[in-house]
């Protein structure tokens, strides 16, 4: 097998034959020189990439989404961008899934019309769930109001009349960001219906959406017999920052499902309260392992900075009060 001897005696070229040729081995530091490509290694690769065999496309794809995750300064959207038509339909999910991080608002029409004619499923469903983003910028005014009603819109008939159930429920969880009226009904209905899948999906729209309407339905949710439920109803919880929910959070730092425990210790870092510091720095102190310890201290970490920006807040607020009495 061909080996790299190390990225700095390794040329661009070098690295795009490596590509070529399935016997090459390629290394996360060779990833790296992927990352950010502009220029001419920009137009190199994009001549090199379509040639790349099926199987290492897939691969590298599947390493830059993780290495982006691990590392937010390295970005492969260049990669992304250039499999959204590929052929291959894993392809093209990786790519949907892997430029989630850039916001690219160019991409908005071609991934609302993936969304609508991608004939894989799971395409359709990464899509959905992707374009949730838009509607968050939208709501900031980071986008233009056009873009936004596009992608509300087109997430809407998807909603009501796609054929897949996983693209529709994508579709209701992306429109949970949206302030339309519509999306109050589709939540609804996909709560009553009994069904375990819709139910996730309505208690993840609800926290998305920051409307106190579905406090009490998170609530009654936090005591289902289903992880998968009492899991994003946690979520929800710290989402909309139930205060009235922490008492039961603190009590789900014990359940069974890890997952469950570790969603329960970061909603309780946005809610915050009396002796929720102290009980985040006991289960830190107690952490499991290297994984666990760094998100419970991501937690109280979190839960910190939001009383920083609470008593900010106050002393601003005292300080105007004081001025005005001046």
């Amino acid at each position: 097998m061909n080996q790299f001897t190390s990225p700095a005696e390794t040329s661009f070229s070098e690295i795009l034959n490596a590509l070529l040729d399935p016997d090459a081995e390629i290394t996360q530091q060779h990833l790296f020189r992927l990352s950010d490509l502009e220029g001419e290694d920009k137009h190199k690769f994009e001549k090199c990439w379509p040639l790349v065999p099926l199987a290492r496309r897939l691969a590298l794809l599947e390493e830059m989404e993780r290495l982006a995750e691990d590392n937010h300064l390295l970005s492969y959207e260049i990669p992304c961008r250039l499999s959204l038509t590929d052929t291959d339909p894993q392809i093209r999910f990786f790519a949907v899934r892997g430029l989630l991080p850039y916001d690219p608002v160019d991409l908005l029409k071609q991934l609302t019309r993936m969304l609508r004619e991608d004939p894989d499923e799971n395409v359709r469903a990464v899509c959905a769930a992707n374009l949730g983003r838009f509607i968050y910028l939208g709501e900031l005014d980071e986008i233009s109001a056009e873009n936004k009603e596009h992608t509300v819109d087109c997430l809407l008939n998807t909603a009501r009349n796609e054929a897949s159930e996983q693209v529709r429920q994508r579709a209701l969880e992306s429109l949970g960001f949206t302030s339309n009226s519509e999306i109050h009904s589709l939540i609804k209905e996909a709560y009553q219906s009994g069904q375990a899948d819709w139910l996730t999906s309505a208690l993840f729209a609800m926290g998305r959406s920051y409307d106190a309407r579905w406090i009490p339905s998170v609530i009654t949710m936090l005591d289902h017999q289903m992880p998968a439920v009492r899991f994003e109803a946690t979520r929800a919880a710290g989402e909309l920052e139930i205060k009235d929910a922490a008492e039961r959070l603190t009590e789900l730092l014990e359940d069974t499902n890890y997952d469950i425990r570790m969603a329960s210790a970061w909603s309780l870092s946005k809610i915050g309260g009396e002796g929720i510091k102290e009980t985040l720095e006991e289960l830190l102190n107690h952490a499991a392992d290297d994984a666990e310890s760094d998100f419970l201290q991501e937690a109280l970490d979190n839960l910190l900075f939001n009383e920083d920006m609470e008593l900010f807040d106050l002393m601003e607020f005292s300080g105007e009060e004081m001025y005005s009495d001046e």
